[in-house]
């Protein structure tokens, strides 16, 4: 081999090693975001399941209701 073409061959496997390993940490970086979406929309599923009870219990309380049929606050 000529110069030349050998120094080329090593920059071809210098470019393929980086490559590689920027793909290798691209994946890693998307498999972290895929569970971080997983996460956030198991907390957002939480909080609306929250919310729709927390809706259900105001409208089925006496909240209201005449607030002077109220017990008085435990101060008194």
């Amino acid at each position: 081999m000529t110069v030349d073409v050998e120094q080329r061959l090593i920059d071809l496997e210098t470019r393929l090693a980086f490559q590689e390993h920027a793909l290798g940490e691209l994946s890693d970086a998307l498999a972290a975001a895929r569970d971080e979406e997983a996460r956030t929309g198991l907390l957002l599923h939480r909080a609306l399941e929250e919310l729709r009870q927390l809706r259900t219990a105001m409208s089925a309380g006496p909240l209201s209701a005449d607030a002077s049929l109220e017990p008085p606050p435990p101060h008194y």
